[in-house]
């Protein structure tokens, strides 16, 4: 019996060494490729996300996007989303009261800006409907503006202009190069 398990340990002996020898003779110093620019690099990248967030533990609001990636090591460190963003503000029956929607999002972190681009569409608390192709949201100034063309539809009338400036609530804003047909009554 004592035979046989030396044999056996000779086999396998023989065996992992073989083994050994036919890894170790490929040579292991191969190069592998870096990354060109480590500012072009994602440090994460994610799908299907859906964030909430609270308020005195009252669920106040929702992220949701289909893609988000994070750029931390660029000139300027930003957020990502290619395939858009919506933004939900919630009432308190937990119904949206208001909301963000665009094709395409950028959040710069340093400057705490979110731009918005591609069918740009905001709701505000008054049902007022905002649309234009590029908005931007800068937390830091608690505004939101748009140098493009804008259109603002209210309940009787739409309003179009070229340039854009708001609180973050879009209860109050101006419109510059304002343009559009707005009715009047009989007596005006």
């Amino acid at each position: 019996m004592k035979k046989n398990n030396h044999k056996n340990f000779i086999t396998l002996f023989s065996v992992v060494m073989l083994f050994v020898f036919m890894c170790c003779s490929k040579g292991i110093n191969e190069t592998v490729a870096s990354f060109a620019d480590r500012a072009e690099i994602p440090v994460l990248k994610t799908t299907d996300v859906v964030t909430m967030i609270s308020d005195s533990g009252i669920t106040r609001y929702r992220i949701t996007a289909p893609e988000w990636a994070i750029y931390d090591k660029a000139e300027e460190p930003y957020w990502n989303f290619p395939k858009g963003i919506t933004f939900e503000r919630f009432d308190g029956d937990f119904q949206t009261d208001a909301n963000i929607i665009s094709d395409e999002a950028i959040f710069f972190e340093n400057k705490k800006l979110w731009e918005l681009t591609g069918n740009v569409k905001a709701t505000n608390l008054k049902g007022e409907i905002f649309e234009t192709e590029k908005l931007f949201w800068d937390q830091t100034k608690e505004r939101i503006y748009s140098p493009e063309a804008v259109s603002i539809t209210q309940s009787d009338k739409v309003i179009h202009g070229t340039g854009f400036n708001s609180n973050q609530t879009l209860s109050k804003y101006e419109i510059t190069k304002v343009h559009g047909i707005f009715p009047l009554k009989d007596d005006e």
